[in-house]
């Protein structure tokens, strides 16, 4: 869970509580935009997760406290879990209103909040476009996201997301160049674009452009934007543009995440995932052949229905054989309603954390070695607060020396202490 804002009453902006990806911390601040418009200053957003379990319970649980200590306060959730289940949260008596993930994005949802049934949920299969939205910017000026598309048309079999997000829609290029224009022009030198499925970008649109041709044509009309980055792609659909981003364009950060799931290709062929083990350590192969800097992170499962302890140790070994750097692990969570939930050879849940736990601690040696790499070199890096700073790979780097967030520096790194890449600001 992220919190966008402590739970405080006296907030003259409604206060926004995020759990999940970055594309509901994107979509927090629009809300924040609307609801503040709206003149629902006092009122407390949840924008809820439905990936896992853990994340709905914890919602619920926040749900109830900020009921506690803000008695008086109008209680909204939104989002994932509110779009799939929203009866769950019509049951609790703490929550005022329950807005669907479509119509939390619409401005008229929140101008008369009072007058609109307590559920306000539509079909979110039914939607087409994707609403393109401008915010002022996130992460104390340091970095702005772009949503450059939102839904999925794939149905892997543990994945209950599609139900809360709708079918894969995109925002078109020119809208996209639009808003990178404008957030250049306030000051942001690194954009990130955002969405759910975000290499299935362009097939709904004139032309069906890629996603490596949107961002080709993104650059060249905003010449004048310094760093870009994108927040997570399937490995199996980097097109021909994104791989001579990859390779010929700096402006192209050389950090890629990667919707991995599993290193075992039983595993990935019962998650009716598009790839295999193979797949994965081409891309990671290629991409660091035209881009030897480039580091890599993965969203990863554990305890899949019928892993076994083999299975397992193939996706502790792709970890190293494509030396993944940045892991994002989740235990396994049954989702009613998806195909993963009704296979008969269930993990036991000690199992899935056990195993969570030991891709954690490898995703932990893993970037130590990482780490230990960068010092020695100067870096091109944008500051963060606190005087750190992230490097073109991403690597995060306390400094001394004085700039403001968002300030592009080069950073000497001299030492690797405590956990923390350690340097000074260079000439």
């Amino acid at each position: 869970m992220s919190k966008n804002a402590d739970i405080n009453k006296n907030s003259i902006e409604p206060q926004v509580v995020t759990f999940g990806c970055r594309l509901n911390t994107y979509e927090s601040e629009v809300m924040r935009d609307h609801a503040t418009k709206a003149g629902l200053g006092e009122a407390i957003i949840f924008n809820t997760c439905a990936v896992t379990k853990e994340a709905e319970r914890q919602a619920r649980q926040a749900i109830r406290r900020a009921r506690r200590e803000n008695p008086d306060a109008k209680i909204i959730v939104t989002g994932c879990s509110a779009q799939i289940t929203p009866d769950t949260y019509a049951a609790m008596d703490e929550v005022d209103q329950i807005i669907g993930n479509d119509l939390k994005l619409k401005a008229e949802s929140w101008g008369h909040a009072d007058e609109e049934p307590r559920i306000l949920v539509n079909d979110i299969m039914a939607v087409e476009e994707t609403a393109s939205h401008l915010i002022q910017g996130l992460e104390d000026k340091s970095r702005a996201f772009i949503q450059v598309q939102n839904g999925c048309d794939h149905r892997c079999t543990f994945c209950i997301i599609p139900y809360g997000r709708g079918n894969s829609r995109s925002v078109p290029i020119g809208v996209i160049a639009d808003q990178v224009k404008a957030l250049v022009a306030q000051g942001y030198n690194e954009i990130v674009m955002t969405g759910v499925d975000v290499t299935s970008y362009g097939p709904d649109l004139p032309g069906k452009p890629s996603l490596g041709q949107m961002i080709r044509r993104v650059l060249a009309q905003v010449p004048n934007l310094k760093r870009l980055r994108l927040s997570s792609l399937d490995p199996v659909e980097i097109d021909d543009d994104l791989w001579h981003l990859i390779a010929a364009e700096p402006r192209f950060m050389p950090h890629l995440h990667l919707s991995l799931q599993a290193g075992d290709d039983m595993i990935l062929k019962r998650m009716k995932r598009r790839h295999l083990r193979d797949d994965v350590i081409e891309v990671c192969r290629r991409a660091r052949q035209l881009r030897p800097d480039i580091a890599f992170g993965a969203d990863i499962i554990a305890g899949f229905p019928t892993e076994t302890d083999e299975m397992f140790d193939n996706t502790l070994r792709i970890v190293d054989e494509c030396d993944l750097t940045f892991l994002h692990v989740f235990p396994y969570s049954e989702r009613d309603g998806t195909p993963a939930a009704r296979i008969p050879d269930q993990v036991p849940v000690p199992l899935r954390k056990d195993r969570a736990a030991r891709l954690r601690q490898l995703g932990e040696q893993q970037l130590e070695k990482f780490h230990k790499r960068q010092v020695g070199k100067t870096v091109n890096a944008i500051v963060e607060k606190g005087n750190h700073a992230r490097s073109e790979n991403f690597a995060l780097i306390a400094f001394d020396g004085n700039a403001a967030p968002g300030a592009l520096v080069r950073i000497k790194i001299d030492a690797y202490e405590d956990g923390m890449l350690r340097g000074v600001m260079a000439a």
